[in-house]
């Protein structure tokens, strides 16, 4: 593990559906498809659409409690789908889910606390050779990205010995310059979909059935009523004043919120500055002016996203 570069990633967790109504159970939850998963060996890494998925998880009012990763994982005779979100959120949101299982043959398990998490930013045939024969691994990658290197997570329940831990603020940087959300617990119950732009991700399959949330979230994007995105941005500030959840301000309306930080990182190269996805107004990320906190702070620097948005 010495030359590659791998991280533990400690605020990311675990969650274990299993059970022979699985799919099914899951198909009514998310707000993308799970249908047409292939599974992934243990060992081996779930890459493309036909091997992992990134969804959402709505309330009844189309707000997400959860965004993540999914793939169907190998496991002895029935099905076990991996689920990878925040760890703040992972043992509410697997909570959550269970108290819909109902009569559904399906277990939910927060493993968190038995699994390791780990990052790497490496190709699939250089980590590939190294990862444990138990790990449950998936690329995040959206189809519009042709980087050769891949944002790789996965989980072991053996406890790797890091010997570089320094790529952790690489993989935190590569995190944010995704502009792929993920929903933490300050954040829960803040977005619609299209606000952070998770249809724009592959996250929500509009042709999919009822989930919780499903028809907000279609109303939100066939009537047009989506007036506030995300957006890449970067302040030079600390990272204890750029807290998921702080808010933004516009010069001409000190009083509102023009949005709010989704997640941020430390810039590698100038630790004075710290990297941001944020979620703002549309009208006025595109007039400029956005402060940190309050209308006279920090000024914010809006970069590009790297991917094209779905017009709603």
């Amino acid at each position: 593990m010495e030359q590659l570069k791998i991280c533990r990633l400690p605020d990311w967790g675990l969650i274990l559906i299993e059970g022979q109504d699985a799919s099914a159970f899951l198909q009514g939850q998310l707000t993308n498809s799970v249908l047409g998963l292939t599974t992934t060996p243990s060992g081996a890494i779930a890459q493309s659409n036909s091997g992992v998925r990134f969804t959402g998880y709505c309330s009844a009012k189309g707000r997400l409690l959860a965004s993540g990763w999914i793939c169907l994982a190998e496991h002895q005779e029935t099905s076990r789908y991996a689920f990878f979100v925040s760890r703040d959120l992972a043992a509410t949101f697997a909570k959550r889910l269970a108290m819909f299982v109902l009569r559904s043959k399906v277990t939910v398990r927060d493993v968190s606390d038995r699994w390791h998490v780990y990052g790497a930013l490496e190709s699939i045939p250089n980590l590939s050779p190294h990862l444990p024969k138990d790990a449950i691994a998936l690329t995040m990658r959206h189809p519009a990205d042709h980087n050769h290197t891949e944002r790789i997570v996965f989980a072991s329940e053996q406890d790797l010995v890091i010997a570089n831990d320094q790529s952790r603020s690489l993989w935190d940087s590569a995190e944010i310059a995704s502009a792929i959300p993920r929903i933490v617990h300050p954040t829960q119950d803040q977005f619609v979909p299209q606000m952070i732009n998770l249809e724009s991700v592959g996250g929500v399959d509009f042709k999919k059935g009822c989930y919780p949330g499903q028809e907000v979230v279609a109303r939100s994007q066939y009537r047009g009523v989506i007036k506030r995105r995300l957006y890449l941005a970067r302040v030079q500030s600390s990272m204890n004043a750029c807290a998921p959840a702080t808010e933004i301000i516009h010069e001409s309306d000190p009083e509102q919120p023009a949005g709010m930080i989704v997640l941020s990182a430390i810039n590698p190269q100038s630790p004075d500055w710290v990297d941001l996805q944020i979620e703002c107004k549309t009208e006025l990320a595109q007039s400029g002016k956005l402060h940190l906190r309050k209308s006279d702070g920090p000024p914010l620097q809006l970069g590009n996203l790297p991917y094209s948005l779905i017009e709603i």
